[in-house]
């Protein structure tokens, strides 16, 4: 069934292929891919529409000797099918399996570990320059979506690489635009033509000729410009100390394998522009790339049938707040970098698009901008990623925190994310947060509870933050009325007797479990700034041993704050804390990762009698 494809185990055996049995192993790749991933989950519509330039990349530079850096790194299971991972493929994003993204430890042909955007462009002209400055003659590839270039990061690198000169090519990947046959045509012929040595020697000995006449040089660079601007949006790129060339059909390996093959030959500067689209060659990804850009298990001849019932997850009782707490108050905006579906907004951008504003992969201007609109007397709601309010770190302290500016962050995907792995887990929040003055830290530990504590955030004049897990919750009953909770004030869910449990958000449920066998008292401690230190001393004196637990690092987390307010009340207490380890925590089940961290009900409880025994 995959005739060519079988007999690759690395790109050498892929460069020894004719230029024409190209076409016949895209076609092998694409059906492999697609039933690779029906069987797994995992990243579907990006990967499809990359098939044809990854094969064309491999064929035509020298991997793993020249790198290539590919940003986000969603679009890289062919990639990763064509370094010697075909057979791997079946354990993808499993525990112990595949990444789903670029990993240097996982092979020499994953150049830099990526999965959050806009840093390839970076990281590729940093490893150019090392090649120039250690003497060393390879080419550095740079692989970036049209999404991921709009971050200012992106940007940044362009105008650093622009005037270092070095050998670096760009791709840019956009598929969120489509040429028709005729401009296409023209373009590829034009692309073939100035990616050729030719056009670029002519034009360095036109300057040349012309350096002596600078009006006359100039008259000829402006004229070039606007004679290649008029077919081409390179103009931009240009400016940046660019060769641009394109846009190209990045499904037209001919074209690609030409291009590309010209482009490896010039010095400097190189920036080829290939349009792509999601979901090539599976009609229903086609259709609705969205849908199928990450996706569950699934039978690829049926495609994705859609799910009915089930409990509400975080980011559905996020979304459905937001609308509800609109249509009670005006001055509330939804903005979100670029997340839309992944953090439930689809039905607030329905039903509120003038309050919506969704500002690209931009998470620092996100954050800048929210303060603005506080500034004004609206009221911002950031919705983000816990992994990616990381990027906006700077602009979260100065922007919002010094200025003690009413801006909410319902901050999602808390703690472990599973198959995405440790570039997507919530690791850190509740550590980063917490050290910040002003900002209030919300952690619910159920669907109601997250609800209540959104709408408690709303009310705050000031920063407020409420973090919650992916996925659905114990199954709480949620109340249509919102009331907000008293501030930094927890609450005793079970009593008993030695041990005291301090949960701090969404593992309440094994802590119930867990002290059941134990007969211990636990606290839903509901804030993790400002703690409830009357809670935490009246349960240190009346327990023998306090156990914290979160889904959070341990390491100036939920469970150090309960240190600090037990060394500043004088308490001297045995106390336990458990949460999430001083490593990075692979991908794989989340209910397997919370295990393995020892934050499952079985882990808790045999972490807490161990420490009894002692």
């Amino acid at each position: 069934m995959y005739e060519l494809l079988e007999k690759i185990n690395d790109p050498s055996d892929l460069r020894a292929l004719e230029r024409k049995q190209l076409a016949a192993l895209a076609r092998e790749l694409r059906d492999y891919l697609i039933h690779s991933v029906a069987n797994t989950g995992g990243h579907l519509s990006s990967n499809l529409g990359t098939v044809e330039l990854t094969v064309a990349l491999h064929y035509v530079f020298n991997t793993p000797q020249d790198r290539l850096v590919w940003d986000v790194g969603h679009q890289t299971y062919i990639h990763k099918i064509l370094t010697g991972r075909r057979e791997r493929m079946s354990t993808l994003r499993q525990f112990g399996g595949v990444a789903g993204f670029p990993r240097r430890i996982e092979s020499e042909y994953d150049t830099f570990g990526t999965a959050h955007s806009s840093t390839s462009i970076s990281a590729a002209l940093g490893m150019a320059v090392a090649a120039r400055m250690k003497g060393e003659e390879r080419r550095v590839v740079a692989i970036i979506g049209d999404g991921a270039m709009t971050a200012g990061m992106a940007f940044e690198a362009l105008n650093n690489a622009g005037a270092m000169d070095a050998n670096l090519l760009v791709v840019l990947n956009d598929n969120d635009m489509s040429i028709s046959e005729n401009v296409g045509a023209l373009n590829n012929y034009l692309a073939k033509l100035m990616s050729g040595r030719f056009y670029a020697a002519a034009r360095k000995t036109s300057e040349k000729v012309l350096g002596v006449m600078p009006p006359v040089l100039e008259l000829a660079k402006r004229a070039e410009e606007h004679v290649k601007g008029m077919v081409t949006p390179g103009t931009l790129f240009e400016e940046f100390g660019f060769n641009y060339i394109g846009p190209i059909d990045g499904h037209n390996l001919d074209v690609l394998v030409s291009t590309l093959g010209n482009l490896k030959k010039l010095e400097g500067p190189q920036f080829l522009h290939v349009v792509t689209r999601k979901g090539k060659g599976y009609e229903p990804a086609e259709k609705d790339p969205i849908l199928y850009h990450g996706v569950t298990k699934f039978d690829p001849d049926v495609g994705i049938t859609p799910k009915s019932g089930g409990k509400p997850t975080y980011t559905q009782i996020f979304g459905d707040w937001l609308c509800d707490m609109a249509a009670l108050d005006s001055r509330l905006i939804a903005i979100t970098p670029a997340m839309r579906e992944g953090s439930g907004l689809v039905r607030f951008s329905q039903e509120y698009p003038d309050r919506y504003f969704d500002v690209g992969i931009a998470e620092q201007h996100a954050l800048t901008f929210a303060a603005g609109l506080a500034c004004e007397g609206l009221k911002p709601v950031v919705a983000i990623y816990s992994t990616f309010l990381q990027r906006a770190y700077d602009q979260l302290i100065h922007d919002i925190c010094i200025q003690n500016l009413p801006v909410l962050f319902g901050i999602d995907r808390a703690g472990l994310v599973g198959a995405d792995g440790p570039t997507h887990a919530g690791s850190f929040d509740l550590s980063y947060l917490r050290c910040l003055p002003g900002m209030v830290v919300m952690a619910p530990c159920d669907e109601n509870e997250c609800r209540q504590m959104l709408y408690t955030g709303f009310q705050i004049d000031g920063p407020a933050a409420v973090r919650y897990p992916r996925g659905s919750g114990p199954g709480a009953q949620v109340q249509k009325d919102l009331s907000a909770l008293p501030i930094g004030k927890g609450d005793v869910r079970r009593r008993g007797l030695r041990v005291a449990i301090l949960c701090f958000g969404a593992l309440l449920k094994p802590c119930l479990e867990a002290a059941e066998k134990l007969g211990a008292t636990v606290a839903n401690m509901r804030f993790v700034k400002p703690l409830d230190e009357e809670l935490v001393r009246e349960l240190a004196t009346s327990h023998e041993w306090l156990v914290t637990v979160e889904e959070n690092t341990i390491l100036g987390g939920a469970g150090s704050a309960v240190l600090e307010t037990l060394e500043k009340q004088g308490i001297q207490k045995k106390v336990l804390q458990l949460g999430l380890p001083d490593r990075f925590v692979d991908h794989g089940d989340p209910a397997r990762l919370l295990k393995e961290c020892g934050l499952d009900a079985e882990g808790i409880h045999a972490s807490i009698s161990a420490k009894l025994a002692e």
